[in-house]
Parts: structure tokens; C-alpha cells; sequence
């Protein structure tokens, strides 16, 4: 139920906002509080230095309310003095100076013996780097402490879960000792919370050789990040000179960003580069006005219908057309957002398609920035599926997913590869006719045919896209193939991980969605060419247009043969005469 919700926000920043029906907030709330006190109560019986400060209770509590409730709920009570270790982190992180502040340290993951988490780790007491004490532990096999959050199962068992492999090996299983007795590290970053943070870290930490095991994000109410990694691969003796390797990588995320905002004026050049009057063209007359560029007068708002993080979506009236009009919050518009509302704009103002929401205009003069286009009466194919509950009958879902790759066929022609293709981005109208929305973070194909920016929603993005590959349009043909999986089963792609495990499952692992077992075999054939790992070896959107109006028809004809054979056998043998 969770999970659908962290959706919206987790492309933008490092973490998810939470958000849950009252009584599962209320339960919640109460197990927030009781880990509150628990952790509270560890200090002080340990007699630690600064929780026996004055209004040291208030300080603690007021960290647990800066961060999700999903952190109170992750976190480990055995490993109090951690708690103490991400609050000073965080507080390190309000200087820039300071930023990112990591701590890095030797951890220990042991199999889960009876299901009592408080039994699950069993370490001698360490001595921590940071200089904390930390709680006692019963010694047996290991001199390092358990991750801050425990560890949830690892990915590749949950793969081998979800297909119902046959055989798993012993050494791969969730509760095999091999895995889990060896040292990994534990990598603590805290730093302001930027749009795409978490796939650039993920990426840095995959380029210095490291495999993540675990990961664990989340995002402060004031802004900030606390993203938590457990790796191996880097040699356990060697601390010190890992998180020197870190410190020295990410310092270049940080000049990346800034020297990003400094290109920012390319979308205007390229447009510029654009508008050259040839002299044997056609000259139209041009008086000055955009034609695209809104009075904010004529707009009339209605009903909210949704809100996320950086805007808000209503119904209004635009001269007396019903419009859909996307408000960015002002609060949140800084020059990163301002670039994406401009490509945005910038791209659908030149886009004509029936399968592509129509772009009316947009109103561009700060304080109120909005984007107006014409009002899809049916909602989203995600709110239908998750929220209604619907599905599509077989033939229904082939005319939405023709519809779909209709509309993604005419943004390549174009050269704009979409970036964030999910069922949440298409849109039905008042005749089911479904269109695909929501260009804030498409893009241009540039000259050399390849991008290399990170993008998208982690669920749907195509492996290379997240590893910071150079990527194509064939990054969009991925997505369009966990598009499908939805619509034929009606489920949230890899539920049963956060989006940061299922993004390192289909990196690392080849995770993919598992198909149902009584599925058209042509319909699972496009699938798993779609998500081939390998983006070479994935169909063209006109390739797939036509696979599925072949299979469109074959469906059909099996429906009307179907129908014919109600009338019995009579006709049936007439007509089987006929063929003859």
C-alpha cells in the first residue's frame, strides 16, 4: 500500500515521502515511539556521554520527526549509539562545507536464526571508528557490528523467490551462512537533498567496483538525505582509504551539479539554433506574441487533482475549453526546475500526435509557472489499475499498449526520447483513447545519438539508463516493456522491494518482473525482447507497433471464431466446408 505512494516522489531527491491510510498511520506512530524510547533508554542505561545532556530527549525525537517514519520502523534498537551516528551525520551535512559527511565501517550480516530480531545479530562489542560505544552483544563468530537497519532479504534470493527457480543452491539462499559471515561495508552519506542524488551515488559506488547488498534511503522534512549502503568488494582492512576514495568521488557529483546549471541555456540555444528563415520559405508573418504563452486571466481553476512534490495538477477552463493545468509550487522553483519546466515546454509545443496529450499553452512568467493541456477525462492507466482496481481484457490491452507505441513511434521520429515512460505518464481520454503525458524530464536526442544524464523513475528505467550509461531511445522501449507487464498483470513492478533494490536487481542480478505462467506466448516474446539487458537487441517502436497489431488481429479472429461456434456445430461444419 506504501509503496505505490513513494512513487511519486522517488525520481526526485534521494528519498520517498510516506504517506498511509490513518489507522496504518496511527500503528505506525506507535511503533515510532516505542523505537523512540527504546533507543532513548539503551543510551542512558549505557551511560552515554551526550544523552545525558539537557534536552537531549528533545533533540532525539526531534530526528526521528525529521526523517520518515519508515526510518524508526528500518532501524535496528540493538545498534543505538547508530541512531546517535546518523543525527551527527545529518547535523555535519547543514554545512557546506561539510558535504556529503560519510562515515564508513566494517559490518557484519549473520542468518536470521528464529525469527527473533534480537537474536538475529550476535557480535563481540566492536570499537566503532566514530568513537560511540556500542550496545553488548553475545560473541560468537564475528568482531563487527550488524547494519544499522538489520538486513532485509537480499535480492537475488527475492528474484529466485518471485520465479520459483528450482534448486536453489544452498550458497545462494537467503539463510546461507557463506553469504552473510564475511565482512562488508557500511557507507553513511548525508547531504542536501538534490534531484537525482541516489542513482548518481548508486552509480559512483557501482564505478569504484563495489556491489550493493542493501540500501536504504531517506529524506528529511527540512531538505536533507541520510542513504545508508551495505557493499562488498573493496578489501575490508582498507577503511580509512575507502572512504578517502568516496570523499574524492563524490566531491565530483558535486562540481558535476554545479557546472550542469551552468549549461543550462543550452535548451535556449538549441531553440535559437532552431528559428532560421530560409529565403525560399514561406515567410509568415510574425507579430510578436507566442501564440503558446497564456494570459493567466483567462484561466479558471477547479477541482486539485493531484500533487507531488515539485507541483500541482487541477482541472480548470481555459476559454472555455476544459484544460488540465500543472502549477509548479513556488516554494520549490529553483534553476534545476526552471531548466526542466523550459525543455518541457520547449518539446511539447511541437508535438502533434492523437496518442500524445495535446499542449495548449503555458503561462512562463515566474511567480506562477504552469503548463496547460487539454483535460484527460479518464485519469491515468496506474490510478486505474492500483487504485480502481481495474484490468484489461487481453484485446483491451492491446489496443492501449498500440496506442502507446503509437505515440512513443512519433516522439522518436522526432528525436525526443520521453525518459519517464510508466502507466502513471498515459493518460485515457473521454473515449478510452490513451495518450502518453508528462515530458519534465524528456529530452532531445543529442547530435551524437547517445545521453548520458540520469533520469526517470527507478521501477520502470532501463539498467543503463541508472548505471549512467551512455543510452538511446531504446532506454524508452525498456520501460514500455514493464509498461506491458502492468497492464497484462495489474501489479506494481518488483512490490516486494523498495525502488532503490529493485534499480541494483535489474543492474546486477538481470531482475526482471516475472511473467505470468499462462501468458500469449508472442505477448512474452515482446516483453523480453523489450527489457533485454543488452539495448541493441530491443525492437523499435515501429517494430512493435506492427508485432502487436498482428497479434491485435490473431486475438480478434479468435474471438469471432469463438462467437461463431456459439451457433453449434451446423455452422461450424458449413464452414469448414467452405475453407475446404
Amino acid at each position: 500500500m506504501v509503496k505505490v505512494v513513494m512513487e511519486d516522489n522517488e525520481s526526485h531527491g534521494s528519498g520517498v515521502q510516506h504517506h498511509s491510510s490513518s489507522p496504518a498511520q496511527n500503528r505506525q506512530q506507535r511503533q515510532k515511539v516505542e523505537v523512540y524510547n527504546e533507543i532513548l533508554r539503551r543510551l542512558k542505561d549505557s551511560g552515554n556521554e551526550e544523552a545525558m545532556q539537557p534536552g537531549f530527549n528533545d533533540q532525539l525525537w526531534a530526528h526521528f520527526n525529521r526523517l520518515p517514519t519508515r526510518y524508526a520502523l528500518d532501524v535496528n534498537v540493538e545498534r543505538a549509539a547508530d541512531v546517535l551516528m546518523h543525527k551527527r551525520l545529518l547535523r555535519l551535512a547543514h554545512d557546506p562545507a561539510n558535504r556529503p559527511s560519510i562515515e564508513v565501517r566494517l559490518v557484519q550480516v549473520h542468518p536470521i536464526s528464529d525469527g527473533n530480531s534480537a537474536d538475529s545479530f550476535q557480535s563481540a562489542t566492536p570499537e566503532i571508528e566514530s568513537g560511540q560505544s556500542s550496545s553488548k552483544y553475545s560473541s560468537r563468530q564475528s568482531i563487527h557490528p550488524p547494519p544499522a537497519f538489520g538486513s532485509s532479504p537480499n535480492l537475488e534470493a527475492l528474484a529466485l523467490d518471485a520465479s520459483n527457480s528450482e534448486g536453489i543452491k544452498e550458497e545462494q539462499s537467503v539463510h546461507a551462512n557463506v553469504q552473510y559471515s564475511r565482512p562488508m561495508h557500511e557507507i553513511t552519506f548525508s547531504t542536501d537533498d538534490k534531484p537525482k542524488l541516489l542513482s548518481q551515488l548508486t552509480a559512483l559506488l557501482a564505478e569504484i567496483g563495489l556491489n550493493i547488498q542493501e540500501a536504504h534511503a531517506f529524506s528529511t522534512t527540512d531538505g536533507y538525505s541520510l542513504d545508508v549502503f551495505v557493499v562488498e568488494g573493496w578489501p575490508y582492512e582498507e577503511t580509512e582509504k575507502l572512504k578517502a576514495t568516496l570523499e574524492k568521488e563524490v566531491s565530483k557529483i558535486e562540481r558535476q551539479v554545479t557546472s550542469g546549471q551552468q549549461s543550462a541555456s543550452s535548451v535556449e540555444k538549441l531553440d535559437q539554433a532552431v528559428v532560421k528563415c530560409e529565403p525560399d520559405h514561406l515567410t509568415i508573418p510574425n507579430d510578436g506574441i507566442d501564440v503558446w504563452e497564456i494570459d493567466p486571466k483567462h484561466l479558471k481553476y477547479g477541482t486539485q487533482i493531484a500533487s507531488g512534490s515539485y507541483g500541482e495538477l487541477f482541472k480548470g477552463v481555459y476559454c472555455s475549453q476544459e484544460v488540465a493545468i500543472k502549477v509548479l509550487k513556488a516554494e520549490h522553483v529553483n534553476s534545476e526546475l526552471q531548466r526542466e519546466f523550459a525543455q518541457e515546454v520547449y518539446i511539447m509545443r511541437k508535438v502533434r500526435h492523437k496518442n500524445v496529450v495535446q499542449f495548449i499553452g503555458a503561462c512562463t512568467k515566474p511567480p506562477r509557472l504552469c503548463i496547460v493541456t487539454e483535460f484527460m477525462s479518464g485519469g491515468s492507466v496506474y490510478d486505474y489499475l492500483h487504485k480502481q482496481k481495474g484490468s484489461f481484457k487481453f484485446p483491451t490491452l492491446l489496443k492501449v499498449a498500440i496506442d502507446v507505441a503509437k505515440g512513443m513511434n512519433y516522439l522518436h521520429q522526432h528525436n525526443i526520447i520521453h525518459r519517464d515512460l510508466k502507466a502513471a505518464n498515459l493518460l485515457m481520454d473521454e473515449n478510452c483513447i490513451v495518450k502518453v503525458a508528462d515530458f519534465g524530464v524528456a529530452r532531445v536526442k543529442a547530435q551524437s545519438g547517445v545521453m548520458t544524464a540520469e533520469t526517470g523513475t527507478y521501477r520502470w528505467m532501463a539498467p543503463e539508463v541508472i548505471e549512467h550509461k551512455p543510452y538511446d531511445h531504446k532506454a524508452d522501449v525498456f520501460s514500455f516493456g514493464i509498461v506491458l507487464w502492468e497492464l497484462l498483470t495489474g501489479k506494481l513492478p518488483y512490490e516486494y522491494l523498495t525502488p532503490l533494490q529493485a534499480a541494483i536487481g535489474v543492474v546486477q542480478k538481470g531482475l526482471r518482473p516475472t511473467i505470468p505462467k499462462n501468458s500469449h506466448p508472442k505477448f512474452v516474446e515482446l516483453l523480453e525482447r523489450s527489457w533485454q539487458q543488452d539495448p541493441t537487441l530491443r525492437p523499435d517502436f515501429s517494430e512493435i507497433i506492427e508485432i502487436l497489431q498482428q497479434l491485435a488481429k490473431e486475438v480478434g479472429d479468435e474471438g469471432e471464431e469463438r462467437r461463431r461456434d456459439k451457433w453449434g456445430g451446423f455452422l461450424s461444419v458449413l464452414r469448414q466446408g467452405h475453407h475446404h
